[in-house]
């Protein structure tokens, strides 16, 4: 095993470091590969094995869904139904069609509405003067209000709400951007159709996990953002988000905060109207049709575990990188930067304090920073959000992983925050999370709350739950589960009968004490009355796993008995190596590794995520097999040589046992 000493030398070669950047971008696309191929295999057993097998001897079918995670920005193409026979009806027959047919016309119009709302999870975006393909109606004015007059009669019976994102060629728009190039003629707009939710449960959730260096400004911009004011440049807004006493006297985010932010079914942002007063959580909630829920992360290098931690846990849909325009990207900026791309989370980037920062600094940072995402470690498209068109256009596109929009803001001046909302209302859902699949519940944090007692929180991860289910929560040190009942729910601190999968939720606990669940832990449903359909009557867990892994940076090599923290998911645990499939590995190298939890076995399932560091090093896989067999080595060529050796110590050892007894 390497000293300390060694592990701290310098970093790493430039040739090493493009090693480790090149092989980011593909390993990343290997996992989602991976994962892609568990995701249908939990609604059936026999479907679960073959995918978890394939997915463990590192095959993919040629029927599964290979092509569409290699090619995801290529999914427009399905819009144009190439391989389609029968006839499209074209959309402006539908908006303008007045004769014996109005009806049916109405009728398709709505159902295409309905259907694009629920594959939008309740909302969608509506071109009136532009047709599927892309081709020009050519609307006039008179046409184009007699749409927007069906569109606006159609919505009032499906109970949803309309905003103008933008228009073109329609004079008296507050929103229309102009048409420079006379690319599109006649009438055009897009909207954002959005459907109001009849209970909590009906509100559109996005998780967005907040990052970037130390004093980039990440706090308060969720407080402009939340709180609706301006900063006074001396954080005034950040305090909102602070949970500890040390942060409001230091300034410095040190433990993984909390914040959401609504719309209405209009696309408002859900404020208080009496200045400085700030709406609680369930007012919020009880308004919106949609909730962006922030995870506010430490910059600061000292509370790395804690920000990996909440980048992991939280499962977030979108990462938002905050680069301090004076200061460009630095620091933990590259950590995070790193492990969002690790993760396959799609990045946006907001450049902070151009109001203090000189044209060139800025242009600097802004050189820099489309340098790093054009990069082989990133392949990252750039795009500079200046104007409402780039905007929305962007937004609408963000579904791709390779664009990256990049925002410059002032929380003082408020200059582009105005973007940074409309991208914010605009921004699609992301993420497959499978409802039918067995219950599994993921611990993040947890509470004493008086006179309701433990209280966990968490995210989803499959699977629907109700209020008043029996479940297991676990492993303990031992690996056991405790059964106990839910006692009720709540979805950002309002009330709520049953949760599903993708949500963040909190579970009251009967009869089980805090000190007795950790972060980390799993919830799932436990066989009873009501529920004996239950699949796992005590879930099995394992100390030790073989994973697939790329080395992202090290000093020097690792071998069998290196350790380092290791991060799945909610789980954060020291591991030690006990295999490797070669002698060493080194920066940039790809391994099958066998991996044993130091102190407590984990619940693990195939095509989990894993990001291990320690010091410099940082390294990310996936898991490829749960539990490890001693009899089967990942190279047997390497025990025949530690047993030779051993063997040759041994008779070494008892040939100068034999001389000292001789003499």
């Amino acid at each position: 095993m390497s000293t300390r000493a060694e592990r701290y030398k310098q970093p790493q070669s430039a040739a090493e470091r493009r090693a480790g950047e090149s092989a980011l971008s593909d390993f990343a696309d290997y996992v989602q590969q991976q994962q892609a191929l568990r995701k249908p295999a939990v609604t059936g057993t026999g479907t679960a094995s073959s995918a978890s097998t394939a997915a463990t001897n590192g095959k993919v079918n040629s029927n599964g869904p290979k092509d569409e995670t290699e090619h995801a920005e290529l999914d427009i193409l399905d819009t144009l139904d190439l391989a389609d026979d029968k006839p499209r009806v074209r959309l402006k027959d539908l908006l303008l069609d007045d004769g014996d047919t109005k009806d049916e016309s109405v009728r398709q119009l709505q159902d295409l509405i309905v259907a694009r709302m629920n594959e939008g999870h309740g909302e969608c975006l509506f071109d009136v003067g532009l047709e599927d393909n892309g081709d020009t109606q050519l609307l006039t004015e008179a046409e184009y209000a007699s749409a927007l007059v069906r569109i606006q009669g159609l919505l009032k019976t499906m109970k949803a709400d309309t905003r103008t994102l933008m228009t073109k060629n329609v004079p008296d728009s507050a929103v229309d951007v102009g048409n420079e190039p006379k690319s599109e003629r006649g009438c055009v707009g897009k909207f954002l159709i959005r459907r109001q939710p009849e209970d909590v449960d009906g509100v559109i959730e996005t998780r967005i996990a907040v990052v970037g260096n130390v004093d980039a400004g990440k706090s308060t911009l969720l407080g402009v953002l939340v709180k609706g004011g301006l900063d006074d440049g001396r954080g005034r807004m950040r305090v909102n988000l602070f949970r500890h006493k040390h942060e409001m006297e230091s300034g410095r985010t040190s433990s993984v905060g909390m914040e959401i932010m609504g719309f209405d079914t209009k696309g408002e942002v859900v404020v208080s109207g009496v200045p400085g007063r700030k709406l609680s959580w369930e007012e919020i909630g009880k308004r919106s049709a949609k909730v962006i829920s922030f995870t506010d992360l430490a910059g600061h290098e000292r509370y790395l575990r804690t920000t990996v931690f909440g980048l992991l846990s939280s499962e977030p849909n979108y990462c938002l990188l905050m680069v301090a325009a004076n200061n460009g990207l630095i620091g933990m900026s590259k950590e995070h930067l790193g492990i969002a791309l690790a993760l396959n989370v799609p990045v946006m980037v907001v450049i902070t304090k151009i109001d203090i920062c000189p044209p060139q600094i800025l242009q600097q940072t802004l050189t820099q920073l489309q340098k790093i995402l054009k990069s082989p470690g990133a392949r990252k498209i750039p795009i500079l959000i200046k104007n409402r068109e780039e905007c929305v256009n962007t937004a609408t596109q963000f579904v791709s992983q390779r664009i990256c929009p990049i925002f410059q803001v002032s929380n003082v001046t408020g200059e582009s925050l105005d973007l940074v909302r409309e991208f914010l209302n605009i921004l699609p859902h992301h993420g497959k999370y499978d409802p039918e699949a067995p219950f599994e519940f993921h611990v993040n944090d947890t509470f004493s709350v008086p006179f309701v007692g433990t209280v966990v929180s968490g995210v989803v991860k499959s699977g629907i739950v109700h209020a008043g289910d029996t479940v297991l929560v676990g492993p303990d040190g031992l690996g056991q589960f405790t059964t106990t009942t839910i006692r009720s729910i709540e979805r950002k601190r309002i009330p709520v009968p049953v949760c599903s999968a993708g949500q963040s939720a909190s579970f009251a606990l009967r009869r089980v004490r805090r000190k007795d669940v950790r972060k980390g832990m799993v919830v799932m449903l436990a066989k009873s009355d009501t529920n004996p359909n239950a699949p796992i009557s005590q879930p099995k867990v394992h100390r030790e796993f073989i994973a697939e892994v790329l080395i992202l940076s090290h000093a020097t090599t690792i071998r069998t008995k290196y350790q380092a923290m290791l991060h799945v998911g909610p789980i954060s645990q020291t591991c030690a190596i006990i295999d490797i499939d070669r002698a060493y590995i080194r920066t940039g190298d790809r391994a099958t590794v066998a991996f044993r939890f130091v102190q407590r076995p984990e619940f693990l399932a195939v095509g989990d995520r894993i990001l291990f560091r320690e010091g410099r090093t940082k390294g990310l896989g996936i898991v490829k097999q749960v539990g490890y067999d001693a009899a089967q080595p990942l190279n047997p060529e390497a025990v025949r040589e530690r047993e030779k050796l051993e063997e040759e110590e041994r008779k070494a050892g008892a040939k100068s046992t034999a001389g000292v007894a001789a003499a």
